[in-house]
């Protein structure tokens, strides 16, 4: 154990597994004294912090990177397992460290074991802003309020002005004179993403810091110039693909700000759009902050009362893709194959579920925990809220998404469709959508029989709206 000037301090990585702009790692060398870097693995029973299948596989990957990282700078990364407020104070004690440096969370579970963490830790500990564009707290009102509605909250995050520019990684971070223990990575037995989806996973994505600069130089090079008028088409590659290394941070939020500025020349080419996409999930950091009950509660006090349905087997068409819808059933087996669905396809799956067969926005949620790699508590549970209609900033709350027209504008060819649902691969355009509408001579041509190649639908469109509308009247009457 080392004391006085010699003494190391710890580096506590959380969801910013990244060296590049990482505010936490700057402090640390700004100390001039060694570097333990760490990550402490809490799986306990605490909703907020337990990994869905396909995030576990997407941090075991990511902390094999951020190791490997680590030791072409003379540095390692150590791993340990428990509650933070248990394994951080322990590791304090094995390395007589001096003090702590981490980034910020900001979910209800995180701020209270931080407390704990605080209070038992017995050697100072400085959190950084790692996550975010801005603190949660720091956007308000003219009121001094929060915001409650999204337009308003982007323009006052622009309006305060670019983040700071970001830092480069260092080459070189100074190391402890003896290491402490660390657990095998590979002994947490992570990646235990389900049999149908980890080819897939595998396949589409490369976690790790150098996989996120990547994956972003590829969208200033090749989709931003045509973000504005592409990124709607399920069709088209026209997104930047960038949440996952943005929710495990493995890219800071500045970082990619700026590059898409630089690429644009500050102007044109779907940098407004992109950049409020960057806000919308920083607006759902700041409700989260301000609503933590938004994670089981809905932000609309009326629905409450809300006549959510039960229904086990509708339930289980929809995870499986199986609703007889085409544009529904594409995404539900697009995300079970490689832990992502573009955004437009998250709000029809979202509205099928809540409006069309009124089960709850929080079994989607959780479904959507379990299946994404990208899976962040604060824009989950706030845009599941949205689109069920009882989110602070659900305007109208009862849009009600046809899914056939839907898909008929975002994928209008079909292509999305015959990707994922290739049993209907060989049904024209005109009717792909629509399969219960196809000729006895299309289907047969096709190869398709509805009810057994692939199933009808397990409810009507019309009559699902009217049953959803005739339950948000409810509601209205009883907001009134």
């Amino acid at each position: 154990m080392a004391t006085g000037a010699h003494a190391p301090v710890i580096l506590w990585f959380r969801r910013d597994l990244r060296l590049s702009d990482h505010a936490a790692l700057v402090a640390c060398l700004r100390t001039n004294r060694p570097i333990v870097p760490a990550y402490i693995l809490d799986d306990t029973d605490r909703e907020a912090w337990q990994r869905g299948s396909a995030g576990r596989w997407w941090l075991h990957h990511s902390l094999a990177a951020l190791d490997a990282e680590l030791r072409r700078r003379n540095s390692r990364l150590i791993l340990r397992r428990g509650r933070w407020s248990e394994a951080l104070p322990a590791l304090v004690r094995e390395t007589g460290a001096a003090e702590v440096h981490a980034g910020r969370l900001y979910d209800p579970a995180s701020r209270e074991e931080d407390a704990l963490v605080t209070e038992r830790l017995g050697v100072p500990i400085f959190g950084h802003r790692t996550c975010l564009l801005a603190e949660p707290w720091s956007v308000r009102t003219k009121q001094g309020e929060p915001f409650t509605v999204f337009t308003p909250f982007a323009r006052a995050s622009l309006a305060a002005g670019p983040p700071a520019p970001p830092v480069e990684a260092p080459s070189h971070l100074p190391a402890p004179t003896e290491w402490p223990g660390s657990d095998e990575l590979a002994a947490w037995q992570l990646p235990t993403a389900r049999p149908d989806c980890g080819r897939g996973l595998r396949e589409a994505w490369t976690p790790g810091e150098a996989g996120a600069h990547r994956r972003l130089g590829a969208f200033l090079d090749r989709v931003l110039d045509h973000y504005a008028t592409q990124r709607e088409r399920l069709d088209r590659q026209g997104t930047s693909m960038l949440s996952p290394h943005l929710h495990w941070g493995e890219v800071s939020a500045a970082t990619v700000w700026h590059a898409a500025v630089a690429a644009t020349g500050n102007r044109g080419g779907g940098l407004e759009e992109f950049q409020r996409g960057l806000l919308w999930r920083e607006f759902s950091a700041h409700l989260l902050w301000h609503r933590p009950e938004m994670t089981h509660a809905p932000l609309r006090p009326a629905f409450a009362h809300f006549p959510w349905r039960e229904d086990d087997a509708a339930l289980h068409a929809w995870q499986q893709g199986l609703t007889g819808y085409p544009i529904v059933d594409a995404a539900m087996r697009q995300l079970r194959q490689m832990g992502w669905i573009h955004n437009r396809t998250r709000m029809i799956v979202a509205s099928f579920l809540t409006k069309h067969l009124l089960l709850h926005w929080q079994a989607g949620a959780r479904w959507f925990r379990d299946t994404l790699v990208d899976t962040d508590l604060a824009n989950n549970v706030a845009s599941w809220q949205w689109a069920a209609g009882c989110g602070t900033d659900a305007v109208p709350y009862f849009r009600i998404f046809n899914p056939v027209r839907q898909g008929e504008h975002f994928d209008p060819d079909g292509a999305y469709v015959r990707a994922y649902v290739p049993e209907l691969a060989g049904l024209p355009a005109d009717v792909i959508h629509r399969p219960w509408e196809a000729t006895a001579a299309q289907l047969a041509e096709a190869g398709v029989r509805l009810g057994e190649t692939y199933p009808q639908r397990i409810v009507d469109h019309v009559e699902a709206r009217e049953r959803a509308l005739d339950a948000f009247a409810a509601i209205s009457q009883a907001e009134a």
